[in-house]
């Protein structure tokens, strides 16, 4: 029997972990009024947790009881690091050596491009992660005990800790509130997008930044364009929203900007809102699509193109205007095979989503912008929504757990590891050109 690469193993292992969520979270002991969910709903809120989406068909803080809320915790901790670090460090712990294959798995999942780097990047992952989540929990517990008891402000702290970090964006309030009733907090708004921005950035980039040694390509890269995203994002978002009676237009100053900043911060894949989003104007709409389609940078917890392939096509394209020969990023040349590889990655997600849109389109009754919010955020693993997600029809909640899958694996890896091995032909074929543009 054949091998499975190691990019299709990780999908398959995702796929895995989805069934055995959604058949957990179908029982009545996962329900808060003690019934069998229906399974569609038990796997699409599943899927969403596995993917870090933050989609969701059914309400999460009344639908759910205890023990569902924990389960989709657990969901999202593991969707976010990857399903193969999890199982590395079971290994390490019960078998205490890795095999070249199990290396190139993890290596696979987290991007690393050497086997001697697995060991050291996984013991890293796991300190980082559970310091920054652990110190999340502890602010919002602080912020979260006056207004309920000690329980469940400690479980709801953990909760939108883990769900930040991982860039999941689901949430406990009552009736799809999400976090709109703390717009105007600043604890719990700069809490949740600073777990968010730290959990989207990539495990390799906080590995720089706590060595403070000298940074890499990728690192400057991803920061500097996270920098952009965020800063931008928010002006724009001030700017287009600013007189909207439903989002900003009540608010002050000082909470206009806060607000502006965390609807910045979130399409990047984090999923969490602090204005109804129902009531976006149209160019707001778009912005946040582009932002979600963008995503977080790799190796982190978030989906999307990625920072790094975005920056890249854009500096090609100015390359290509200058009539330049190479690719130059930070004095740096970028190989041709990291462009093709950025252009492909683009062009499958444009693809997707676009075909994604199109069969909504056929199966629900909802307007073009909103279905096309809902796709961008699902492929992103965003978890945005225009309050259209309970009202899909069931052809549409599975395209939408399709697209949210892929957009977690990702397009192109998902097909390389479809396609078979085949050798490059030894002879060269001769050159020819076709017309562009």
């Amino acid at each position: 029997m054949p091998r499975l690469r190691p990019n299709l193993l990780i999908a398959v292992s995702f796929l895995v972990i989805i069934i055995f969520g959604a058949l957990i979270l179908s029982l009545p002991i996962s329900s808060a009024r003690g019934e069998f969910t229906n399974f569609l709903d038990a796997y699409f809120n599943a899927n969403s947790a596995v993917c870090v989406t933050g989609l969701v068909s059914l309400d999460t803080g009344t639908h759910f009881s205890l023990f569902g809320q924990t389960v989709l915790m657990l969901l999202i901790q593991i969707g976010g690091l990857g399903y193969m670090t999890f199982s590395t460090f079971l290994i390490l712990v019960f078998r205490k050596k890795m095999f070249i294959s199990e290396k190139l798995m993890v290596m696979e999942a987290l991007n690393v491009n050497s086997t001697r780097d697995v060991m050291l990047v996984l013991r890293r992952i796991f300190r980082i992660v559970f310091i920054i989540e652990g110190i999340g929990a502890l602010i919002l517990f602080v912020r979260f005990l006056p207004q309920m008891n000690i329980g469940r402000a400690a479980f709801w702290a953990v909760f939108h800790s883990v769900s930040a970090f991982n860039n999941a964006g689901f949430a406990l309030a009552a009736n799809f509130a999400n976090l709109t009733p703390y717009v105007t907090d600043w604890v719990v708004n700069l809490t949740i997008t600073s777990l968010i921005i730290i959990g989207g950035i990539g495990f390799l980039v906080l590995s720089d930044l706590l060595r403070l040694k000298k940074w890499s390509l990728h690192s400057k890269v991803a920061v500097a364009t996270t920098l952009v995203l965020i800063i931008g994002g928010t002006l724009a978002f001030l700017f287009l929203e600013y007189n909207n009676p439903a989002t900003l237009a009540k608010l002050s100053m000082p909470h206009k900007i806060l607000a502006s900043y965390f609807q910045a911060v979130t399409p990047r894949t984090a999923g969490f809102n602090t204005v109804p989003l129902e009531h976006l104007a149209p160019a707001t709409a778009l912005l946040m699509m582009l932002l979600m389609f963008i995503g977080a940078s790799p190796g982190g917890t978030g989906g999307g193109v990625k920072t790094t392939t975005f920056t890249l096509i854009l500096a090609t394209i100015w390359a290509t205007v200058r009539n330049s020969r190479d690719t130059i990023l930070f004095r740096r040349r970028v190989p041709p095979e990291t462009i093709r590889r950025a252009f492909a990655v683009t062009l499958l997600a444009l693809t997707l989503v676009a075909l994604a849109v199109f069969c909504l389109e056929r199966t629900e009754t909802f307007n073009l912008t909103q279905l096309a919010f809902e796709t961008f955020s699902a492929f992103g693993t965003v978890g945005l929504s225009m309050g259209i997600t309970p009202g899909l029809s069931a052809a549409g909640k599975i395209i939408i757990i399709i697209v949210m899958f892929i957009g977690r694996v990702g397009p192109l890896s998902l097909l390389l590891g479809l396609t078979m091995d085949k050798k490059e032909a030894a002879v060269e074929l001769p050159k020819e050109g076709i017309s562009i543009g």
